[in-house]
């Protein structure tokens, strides 16, 4: 079912008029805002299996790693609900959602995070009455969503004390609240410190070939009234050279043992143009985001997504059938490149030989 304003049975765990996705407890379904559609669209689908849920996120009705994590989470807790035989039966239903969930998206470290996580709950409320199981694994997704709005803000407020007053803040791709269970990683450095009273603008890479930069981003920080202007990825050198930007802050998919820092395709360019012309780049991330399992940014998988998302935008063709076309989603920027990492634990400097191994707890 689709509606373009969804009714939920409660207030939205993102604290926000708008959501990448909710869960409605009175219904039991999942809610999502299709990201495909905006800004020309605003239309909500509701979802009441993890395998919905696991499409959703192959086809990108939601992304950013954040988002799909705490979607995965709420894909499992469906599934807990549907369940009601024996332990047995509900530890191999898991197990299989689990494992659909994963397989959905390679490269969004938060999403096996949060389905490990999930599935460490499974575990221990295996053997309770099944309404009981159930509702543990409810609120162990409830939790996830909410401590990752409260990791944004948190991480939102470190970045912004970085953000000199007058900045103007280049941002790649789409870190807001779309992108995550609220708030936002990247975005979210931003509109702290707008609310700070910083006066800051933006201008928002388009990121080809997608477009989440001009879709959603530009939408994002329209809603909240803070100054941006969207540029083709192309003319970010120009407005480097120009000295037009004293600030660069994106988010992450994945960060490495080392700090190298895997984003959407087209950052790493961002990175070295930001290191030519002395300007802090930074990255805005959950503690999930880190995988301290993965040694550096060589040890990433890159998803490669469809050649159409190059050769067509919606209907209009721009590359002959035919001729192929490349498209790895993401790309890794070396560590030495990376000013600071900013997470809800505190931060570090990656460019300095700082790694996430300082926030460990």
């Amino acid at each position: 079912m689709s509606e373009r304003e969804p009714k939920l049975s409660r207030e939205p765990l993102s604290e926000a008029s708008y959501y990448a996705v909710e869960l409605d407890p009175e219904a039991f379904e999942v809610v999502m805002l299709d990201q495909r559609l905006l800004p020309a669209e605003i239309l909500y689908h509701r979802y009441r299996s993890a395998a919905e849920v696991a499409q959703s996120i192959k086809d990108m009705v939601v992304r950013g790693a954040p988002a799909i994590g705490v979607s995965a989470a709420y894909g499992l807790a469906l599934e807990a609900r549907a369940e009601r035989r024996d332990a047995e039966s509900f530890g191999r239903t898991i197990g299989a959602a689990s494992a659909l969930l994963a397989g959905a998206r390679p490269t969004a470290v938060n999403l096996v995070w949060a389905v490990e996580r999930m599935g460490v709950r499974a575990s221990q409320v295996a053997s309770l009455p099944a309404p009981d199981r159930a509702d543990a694994m409810q609120a162990e997704a409830e939790a996830i969503h909410r401590e990752d709005v409260a990791a944004c803000r948190a991480m939102g407020r470190l970045g912004a004390e970085r953000v000199p007053e007058g900045a103007t803040i280049l941002t790649h791709c789409n870190a807001g609240a779309l992108a995550t269970g609220g708030y936002g990683t990247a975005l979210g450095v931003i509109r702290a410190a707008h609310e700070a009273g910083k006066n800051v603008r933006v201008l928002a890479d388009e990121t080809r070939p997608y477009l989440q930069g001009a879709r959603l981003t530009a939408w994002e920080l329209r809603q909240d009234e803070i100054p941006v202007e969207v540029i083709t990825d192309s003319m970010a050198a120009h407005f480097f050279k120009r000295r037009e930007i004293q600030f660069v802050v994106v988010g992450s998919d994945r960060i490495a043992a080392n700090g190298d820092v895997c984003n959407k395709i087209g950052t790493y360019n961002v990175a070295v143009l930001a290191k030519e012309h002395g300007v802090p780049f930074t990255v805005a991330a959950p503690w999930s985001t880190v995988d301290l399992k993965c040694p550096s940014g060589d040890d990433i998988p890159i998803e490669e997504r469809s050649r159409d998302e190059v050769a067509r935008v919606g209907a209009q063709v721009l590359v002959g059938d035919g001729i192929p076309c490349r498209h790895p989603a993401f790309d890794v920027t070396p560590a030495r490149l990376v000013t600071e990492v900013f997470t809800e634990r505190g931060s570090f400097e990656p460019a300095k030989g700082g790694t996430p191994r300082a926030l460990e707890r």
